[in-house]
């Protein structure tokens, strides 16, 4: 039996409330790795070109903590 047929047969035991993970799993080990390192470069040219003069502020831990109310 190939890796694929056990595959295939294992699926009809997995129950159905777990299959999001198998589907998940699957598209992931499946998915197009030049588009994923495209999709990336485009977020940092995105960022990179954006006009708000704010992108580039840091805050400390604490700050964020008592502007968020977790002081």
């Amino acid at each position: 039996m190939s890796n694929r047929e056990r595959i295939i047969e294992l699926l009809d035991n997995v129950p159905e409330y777990k299959m999001g993970y198998v589907l998940a799993y699957v598209q992931g080990i499946t998915a197009d790795e030049e588009a994923d390192d495209a999709f990336c470069e485009r977020m940092i040219e995105n960022y990179e070109n954006d006009p708000d003069p704010e992108k580039d502020e840091s805050y400390s831990l604490e700050e964020c903590k008592k502007a968020w109310g977790l002081d």
